[in-house]
């Protein structure tokens, strides 16, 4: 049974929210990889043209457009990413839009390229009683979408943590980046990192991240979906 079998459900019925893990088990998600707050694609086309032609078609498909996913056309491609709103997570109905997608990409003779994904994240402690949440939310024109989080309501630019103090962990700055990169391109990336000067800080908490810092110390977590139970950000464990 795949990712999408759902038995005793009806088209009415909400969609079934699943982990990453089930994601990335169903069949024909291979361009796919989950990042923060979804599943993400990039797919290369050889002029703009191209790719604008491929969002025309993708976007053509009833469903999904129903999905409405976060779509950005660029000359090197075209980046997707999907999230089920309605369950604000990740569901059955990203793996069939996922494989819908993928198809129309190999209609239009798109190759997917996943060593391009990643999601940037900015750490910023804050302990309690201390309200910076009204300050970084007027000075970047972001929106709150929970307790802990500030997004670009266009979803652009990268997230703000507001990262409770007691959840920092020992000699951590007050304020650090994140990046979430593909699993199967995570050790790359952080071998690149070390061979350009960098040093592996804290690796107590891989695979789930690794803090690695730079020549002056500065640090920042290199993070996958791995060990998430769903791609929700909203754990306390010390950063």
């Amino acid at each position: 049974m795949d990712a999408t079998s759902e038995p005793g459900r009806t088209p009415a019925d909400p969609p079934e929210a699943i982990s990453p893990q089930r994601f990335h088990d169903a069949e024909g998600v291979d361009d796919w990889r989950v990042l923060y707050w979804g599943a993400h694609a990039f797919f290369r086309a050889a002029s703009y043209a191209a790719g604008a032609a491929f969002v025309a078609a993708m976007t053509a498909r009833d469903e999904v457009a129903r999905h409405e996913p976060d779509v950005d056309l660029r000359r090197e491609g075209v980046a997707v990413k999907l999230i089920s709103r309605d369950v604000r997570d990740l569901s059955t109905r990203d793996v069939e839009v996922a494989r819908l997608i993928s198809a129309v990409a190999r209609e239009h003779g798109l190759v997917a390229d996943a060593s391009v994904l990643q999601v940037v994240q900015t750490a910023v402690a804050s302990p309690e009683g201390a309200d910076v949440t009204a300050f970084w939310t007027s000075v970047l024109g972001y929106v709150r979408p929970n307790e802990t989080h500030l997004v670009d309501p266009l979803r652009r630019g990268s997230s703000v943590f507001l990262q409770p103090t007691d959840a920092v962990g020992p000699q951590r700055g007050r304020m650090h980046v994140d990046v979430c990169v593909p699993h199967d391109q995570v050790h790359a990336r952080i071998e690149a990192a070390l061979a350009a000067g960098g040093r592996i800080a804290d690796d107590s908490f891989a695979p789930e991240w690794w803090t690695l810092a730079d020549a002056e110390n500065h640090k920042i977590d290199v993070t996958t979906w791995w060990g998430r139970e769903s791609t929700r950000l909203e754990e306390e464990r010390p950063r």
